[in-house]
């Protein structure tokens, strides 16, 4: 078993430092430019259009679940044991630094989170639940590259709803066995792993808007629950927060004495730990995008680049600053849950282990859906069979069982390269396809100058094949300030077009 663990994160290192991480830093910096920074210039856009109202179908029923529900589907799966057990392993193997390019990457990463999720909810197509879509239908579609789609598919269902969610079911599980003691590590592991199995069971096994109502609840109770555990350690530490922040720039670009870590081994444990995070450009979330009744893709385009800041910029924040200030001597740390929950603990007491029991719970199982309806709409991509649907919620609902009771060790670095290898099918075509979101991009802006709420239908864009949805009577349905006469629709269609057609004289609309 050392062996082969050895064997991953060799070949995962391999695969990051001299594939992915260039591929993902060189095409976040393009699409950073040639969309004009949206992910920046756009940010008001992006808290407003996430309470839009939902598009309602001709009997008055919601197309499907909301904007805002498709981000909390999102969130999730970002927010999870990344965030604070990624986090902590980050800052214990590249130092302070290794934050900073969690920070940067997540920043450069927001233009692809827009570019996939503008994607998946163009190429998106109807179930029964409302709509589905992400990389492995935008790639059969938009590319006319089925087999893409399916190797997308296949590696996601073994990183996500298989890989990573036994690891939040470990950490559930490592997270309690702090809590209560050795004495309960003999019967704690097979507690946590039917308990979890059988809750996950209700729920996936009620569909997407079970789902969707279940995070709607979760993911808003348990980053404000985290925020305030935060904010309190930091108010009891203020005095070391000026210190804690100058370290993560000081350390960001050079030999770090504690732990050792040199600039490359910081950038590439901030970005690999950052990716798993947020998963921007990683292709996970344009699965929960493509879920939302919405009147323009560019919407949810906008609404997941902002999940991205949320979990970067809010969650793994906090959780860095809890450890740094906690703990400003790193070179006795320990790596992952251990460290946070130590930093906790410190500071807190040793009830803080409880709080931080309840807090991992609601991070790792909501993740755990999150990762679940993931898998659902990949392999209701590869083959619409119910059998095999079944087969796959209770090979999920085991993978939970099983996490809770193995080492993750292995699995961590699996997941690591799978993660790796998912990245970059997608970023390979998002990057074919970004022309397209680039289109999507200017009529949004030329319609919100104009003073509109922005909609698009299939018609305004003729040369693109593969638009499955969009249609007319269904677009126009929404909001009442929406163009709904037939002049007005008639109006749009042409300013559509008078845009697209010098869209490459100002790239930057």
């Amino acid at each position: 078993m050392d062996a082969i663990n050895e064997w991953l994160l060799t070949w995962g290192d391999a695969l990051w430092t001299w594939v992915v991480l260039p591929v993902v830093i060189l095409l976040g910096l393009y699409f950073t430019l040639r969309s004009g920074v949206v992910q920046f210039r756009l940010i008001p856009e992006m808290f407003r259009t996430l309470t839009d109202k939902t598009p309602r179908d001709a009997g008055g029923r919601p197309q499907s679940v909301s904007a805002f529900q498709a981000f909390t589907i999102s969130a999730a799966s970002r927010v999870g044991v990344g965030n604070i057990a990624g986090v902590g392993t980050a800052i214990a193997i590249g130092g302070p630094g290794a934050v900073f390019w969690m920070w940067l990457m997540a920043f450069i990463g927001g233009s692809s989170s827009f570019i996939e999720s503008s994607l998946a909810q163009l190429f998106k197509i109807r179930d029964k639940d409302g709509f589905r879509g992400g990389p492995a239908y935008y790639m059969q579609r938009g590319l006319k590259a089925r087999w893409m789609g399916v190797l997308f598919a296949v590696i996601l269902i073994v990183c996500f709803p298989i890989a990573f969610s036994s690891l939040q079911a470990n950490t559930i599980q490592a997270t309690l066995a702090g809590s209560f003691g050795e004495d309960s590590a003999g019967w704690l592991p097979w507690g946590v792993g039917i308990g979890l199995a059988v809750l996950m069971a209700l729920v996936i096994f009620g569909g997407v808007r079970r789902i969707a109502s279940v995070t709607q609840l979760l993911v808003p109770a348990m980053a404000l629950l985290y925020l305030i555990v935060g904010i309190v350690i930091l108010v009891i530490h203020a005095d070391r927060i000026p210190a804690a922040f100058a370290s993560i720039f000081t350390e960001a670009f050079g030999f770090n004495e504690v732990v050792g870590a040199s600039l490359g081994y910081i950038i590439l444990t901030g970005v690999k730990r950052g990716m798993f995070s947020n998963e921007a450009g990683l292709g996970s979330a344009p699965n929960a995008g493509a879920t939302a009744a919405v009147t323009h893709p560019v919407k949810q385009g906008l609404v997941q680049t902002l999940g991205v800041y949320f979990d970067t910029f809010l969650v793994c924040s906090i959780t860095a600053f809890i450890i740094l200030v906690s703990v400003p001597d790193l070179s006795e740390a320990g790596r992952g849950i251990g460290l946070t929950q130590g930093a906790m603990t410190s500071t807190l007491g040793e009830w803080s282990n409880v709080l931080l029991s309840v807090i991992i719970f609601l991070l790792a199982f909501s993740s755990i859906l999150g990762n679940y309806y993931y898998g659902e709409s990949n392999i209701e991509f590869i083959t619409p069979r119910p059998a095999v649907l079944t087969a796959y919620r209770l090979l999920a609902v085991v993978a939970v069982f099983v996490g809770s009771v193995i080492s993750a060790d292995v699995v961590w670095n699996f997941a690591d390269g799978a993660m790796g290898l998912m990245a970059l099918v997608n970023l390979i075509a998002i990057a074919l396809l970004s022309g397209i979101a680039f289109r999507l991009l200017k009529d949004y802006t030329a319609q919100r100058r104009a003073g509109r709420n922005p909609i698009f239908t299939r018609a305004l864009m003729p040369d693109v094949d593969g638009i499955a949805v969009w249609e007319d009577e269904l677009s126009v349905t929404g909001p009442v300030d929406l163009p709904t006469r037939d002049h007005e629709a008639q109006k749009h269609r042409d300013h559509l077009h008078r845009a697209t057609a010098d869209r490459d004289a100002d790239p930057f609309g």
